[in-house]
């Protein structure tokens, strides 16, 4: 092979591998910008992705504020329309303790169902919402006054059972509806004799056969004759007091029985020692006759 030809092949083999090492530099830079590009699209998938959930989380704490304060409105309005019902119940309370005190005839000043309850004390400022401490402050102010008119109307509850119970117990009224005084106690002339003795009672004229009354409940301790009296009923009651109803025409309670105020005990007559239709009416403490004038007016 002549030097030409030599020359010429070594030229050519240079261009070869010249051009397959530039095609060779130029696939790599392919390559390196492909995987730059692909991690700089992986880079802006993750911000985005990133960014995605930031703005998830951002709306769902706006969500989550959102029905927080749709909740509180409720809940005030639900406060606000118990506090309104709280006081109309304050309402039909102080009315009902008042009518109490009047129908009992008690000291108003002592059962004051019309001003707040007495309170004192020093209180510590504190910082608050002005809607929440406004109604903070009215369920305290009505919690207060609850708590007054329930001791006031628990007290009023107490002093009229009591009051009840010693008026259904203790002698008071009339043994009759009707009829009326025919022979004070004390001193009087005698109807049979003229003379001058001791009524230890009063008599109650009315008509034959009306309902003789106990005047206080209690147990019936005596139902039949006695010497002057006729036919009795005697009825002792609280506090060591014993009544007395005589000149019956007919008895309708029997030893034992426990009878209440008002009720019928016997029929009015004039069995006994007696000028005409009458009840003669006593009343007895420690063994002793008492006037029963007060009891009476007491009735």
């Amino acid at each position: 092979m002549s030097e030409s030809d030599k020359n010429n092949n070594a030229a050519a083999s240079f261009w070869s591998v010249r051009n397959g090492l530039v095609l060779l530099a130029l696939v790599g830079l392919a390559l390196f910008s492909g995987y730059q590009y692909g991690c700089m699209q992986s880079v802006q998938v993750a911000k985005d992705q990133d960014i995605q959930a930031a703005m998830d989380a951002i709306a769902a704490e706006k969500r989550e504020l959102a029905a927080l304060r749709d909740d509180m409105e409720a809940e005030l309005d639900a406060l606000a329309l118990r506090i309104g019902s709280l006081r109309a119940n304050l309402l039909r309370l102080n009315a009902l303790g008042e009518r109490l005190v009047a129908v009992g005839k008690l000291d108003e000043q002592e059962f004051d169902f019309s001003s707040e309850p007495p309170q004192g004390g020093v209180d510590q400022d504190t910082q608050e919402p002005v809607l929440t401490s406004d109604l903070e402050s009215e369920l305290a102010r009505l919690t207060r006054a609850f708590r007054d008119r329930e001791h006031k109307l628990l007290l009023l509850e107490d002093l009229l059972a009591r009051r009840k119970v010693r008026d259904q117990v203790i002698p008071s009224g009339r043994p009759l509806k009707h009829g009326y005084i025919s022979s004070g106690f004390g001193r009087r002339t005698d109807p049979f004799t003229g003379k001058k003795k001791y009524h230890k009672g009063i008599d109650f004229a009315g008509k034959q056969g009306s309902e003789v009354l106990a005047v206080a409940a209690g147990v019936v301790t005596k139902s039949g004759r006695m010497t002057g009296y006729g036919n009795v009923v005697e009825i002792r009651h609280a506090d060591g007091y014993v009544t007395r109803y005589a000149h019956n025409q007919e008895n309708l309670v029997e030893v034992g029985d426990r009878v209440e105020k008002g009720e019928p005990i016997a029929m009015l007559g004039s069995t006994g020692r007696s000028s005409g239709p009458h009840v003669h009416f006593e009343v007895i403490k420690g063994n002793k006759v008492v006037n029963p004038a007060r009891f009476i007016k007491g009735g």
